[in-house]
């Protein structure tokens, strides 16, 4: 992307240390089903079971990430909980056999790798507060790049060794560790108050009920965003077993997340015009993203053949490049030194729609195959946009920086 090069060569690496990081989290995704029913001799519920404690570990991590990026300090909380998930990805080749013992590791991976989200996020935030909306949005499609590029040496990996695919992820969390040492060490003497340890900060001692009160900030786009992911689960609880049931080839469901990532990179343009005509701010932003994934779901109702899910891809796919940096950057503009926080509480709200979503999803693709899947997911969509309305409605009256100094 041509505004890249505007950015210093600090950003330029902070990328390349991002698009690693990610490359290495994508390596597990695929394979956790595969690795528990193959290579552990276990079935599906207990695959799904090991998936649902690994993401209840990251909605605990989201949640106390925030909180703690000026007890602990931007240093120690990044690196910290990036050298322990490093260390609980090199201990699963050794312990995976101990069944309870491998549950609760996948908890505690989970934990550590969102622990360190929001402290990330904040941490652009406050460094990079003149263009921040920029950078969220190359960062998240840096990010896509490395989701592409992990899904495809998954399985290049799984076929040598599962175990193979838990030190590489391991080793790139490590790698992305020893980044942010010696990058934050450089900048630890520079003025900035990203930088202020748990001694020198004011925003460690704000009372956590003042904080949840101040309801216009995290809840309602953080319940907008729950609906919107419990919705989006219809991906893998309703169109997957859809593309089987109907006799199409599996790379069929393969392709629409190629299409997924392709457009991600070049439908950039297309979102640009979005924002600077339509919706101009991080609010209308979200709320035009549950518009298309709104679009996405009736199309996948309406026409329910193959060309329908294509499109509906395409449409979903506009909808999560806007919502994606829209969070964050809102987050971060109205929050000053709570935004960590509220980072924090806003993704452990939205994560409880992608842990309840597919169970959901799946019993009723079980009852009545994809037309209930498809009207819940409208449905959830349609709250998403509400709640998303109100947010907007919530926060219009105050400018980024009255906020900022509120806080």
């Amino acid at each position: 992307m041509r505004m890249l090069q505007t950015y210093p060569k600090e950003v330029k690496v902070f990328l390349l240390a991002s698009l690693i990081n990610s490359t290495g989290s994508a390596l597990m995704w695929p394979l956790t089903t595969m690795f528990v029913f193959d290579e552990l001799g276990h079935n599906m519920a207990d695959a799904g079971l090991v998936i649902l404690i690994q993401a209840l570990g990251g909605i605990i991590g989201q949640l106390l990430g925030g909180s703690l990026y000026h007890r602990v300090g931007v240093k120690k909380l990044i690196v910290g909980s990036l050298v322990l998930n490093a260390l609980g990805l090199f201990a699963l080749p050794v312990t995976s056999q101990y069944w309870y013992f491998y549950m609760a590791l996948m908890g505690f991976i989970g934990f550590c790798n969102a622990l360190s989200l929001p402290a990330i996020q904040a941490f652009i935030g406050f460094r990079f507060a003149d263009r921040r909306g920029e950078l969220f949005n190359i960062i998240y499609v840096a990010n896509n790049i490395g989701v592409a590029l992990g899904t495809a040496l998954s399985g290049f990996l799984a076929d040598i060794s599962y175990k193979l695919t838990f030190i590489a992820n391991g080793l790139t969390s490590a790698v992305f560790a020893v980044f942010f040492l010696i990058y934050l060490n450089r900048l630890d003497g520079q003025q900035g108050e990203v930088h202020l340890d748990k001694r020198n900060t004011s925003t460690s001692d704000e009372s956590i009920w003042r904080l949840l009160g101040n309801t216009r900030i995290y809840l309602y786009l953080g319940i907008g965003s729950m609906f919107i992911l419990l919705g989006n689960s219809m991906w893998n609880s309703g169109v997957s077993p859809f593309i089987i049931s109907e006799g199409f080839p599996k790379k069929a469901y393969g392709f629409l997340w190629t299409l997924n990532g392709i457009l991600i990179f070049v439908a950039q343009p297309v979102i640009s015009l979005l924002k600077r005509w339509l919706a101009k701010s991080s609010s209308s932003q979200m709320t035009m993203s549950a518009v298309f994934y709104l679009l996405s779901y009736i199309v996948i109702l309406i026409t329910h053949n193959y060309p329908g899910l294509v499109l509906a891809m395409v449409l979903a796919t506009l909808g999560e490049m806007l919502i994606s940096p829209a969070i964050p950057a809102f987050i971060s503009d109205h929050a000053g030194r709570a935004a960590p926080f509220y980072i924090g509480l806003s993704g452990g709200v939205g994560a409880i729609g992608r842990v309840i979503g597919p169970y959901t999803m799946g019993l009723l693709y079980d009852g009545g195959g994809l037309i209930p899947v498809a009207w819940l997911a409208i449905g959830t969509a349609a709250i998403g946009v509400v709640f998303f309305i109100v947010h907007a409605t919530q926060n219009r009256v105050m400018k980024p920086e009255m906020e900022s100094s509120a806080v």
